[in-house]
């Protein structure tokens, strides 16, 4: 599971609780524009940048968050050409997925600052690690070292005025000493260098709450991925709204949280078709959770 999500992402959605109304203080302006996580749209997007671009911004999108830069490109675009196509487009990719593993085995940092640097030219805030590799034969240890490389991270990309951002899968929930990998990241990391995308249909999917999360560890959270599981295949997505997650809790704590900015994700199960799918998100999160 953590290899594939490595890869760049995986499948995933939320359960909940009791609905809330939502205050009208909990948002800043910037957490009001929905964003993409562009993964959802993997199969599309590498055949028609330009196309599946323009698709995303009609839908009502007016953020992403990239993967896959590779070869200096993001799916054949220099990051010069991407920016200029996202500001056509009205759409800001605050965020982006890269790894960092071959800095953690080798402790080379070539590849690192490459990948930060093209974050920074296509207007970025946050670097953000997709997954990380985890000695696990070592137990705690192993998450305190990655913890640590974490830090490293987070100061070079702090050189390029990039701030550090982990997304987190279910495994880092595993308890080990009585303790978990996530909580080893948050307690062993430095907050003023270290943030946390909550993806939080693996916080619910592990049995744990994120509201919970929130509470223990207030404003570590400046980004979410907001999923929703299918009523009856939770290995299934569904479209924002439609599935078995209450958002509407998790939402009206945003402000706890320290939420700036978030991303829908669907990776699996598509009805009736991707780019639908996407804009029946963005509809029911405008309409019901900002």
């Amino acid at each position: 599971m953590m290899n594939s999500r490595r890869t760049f992402l995986k499948q995933a959605g939320l359960a909940a609780g009791a609905a809330f109304l939502i205050p009208s203080f909990a948002f800043d302006k910037a957490s009001k524009n929905v964003g993409i996580q562009l993964y959802s749209l993997r199969g599309e997007l590498p055949k028609d940048v330009k196309g599946v671009i323009e698709k995303v911004a009609q839908a009502g999108y007016k953020e992403v968050e990239t993967y896959g830069f590779s070869n200096g490109k993001f799916w054949g675009l220099t990051p010069k050409e991407f920016k200029a196509l996202l500001d056509a487009n009205g759409l800001k990719a605050p965020s982006g997925h890269y790894g960092m593993d071959d800095f953690s085995k080798t402790g080379k940092t070539d590849k690192l600052k490459a990948d930060i640097e093209s974050s920074a030219a296509i207007g970025g805030k946050y670097f953000t690690i997709a997954g990380a590799h985890v000695d696990t034969s070592k137990g705690i240890d192993g998450f305190k070292k990655t913890a640590d490389d974490f830090n490293k991270v987070a100061e070079i990309a702090k050189a390029s005025g990039l701030k550090f951002a982990y997304h987190n899968h279910d495994f880092e929930f595993k308890k080990l000493d009585g303790t978990t990998g996530y909580d080893v990241y948050l307690s062993e990391t430095d907050k003023n260098l270290v943030n946390f995308e909550m993806d939080l249909y693996w916080v619910v999917r592990s049995g744990n709450d994120p509201l919970a999360l929130f509470k223990k560890y207030p404003g570590r959270f400046p980004m979410w991925h907001v999923k929703d599981m299918d009523k009856t295949k939770p290995e299934w997505n569904t479209e924002v709204g439609q599935g078995s997650v209450d958002f509407k809790t998790i939402f009206a704590q945003a402000k706890l949280s320290g939420m700036q900015h978030f991303f829908v994700e669907q990776e699996t199960n598509y009805k009736p078709d991707p780019i639908g799918s996407i804009k029946t998100s963005c509809d029911y999160i405008k309409a019901n959770l900002v």
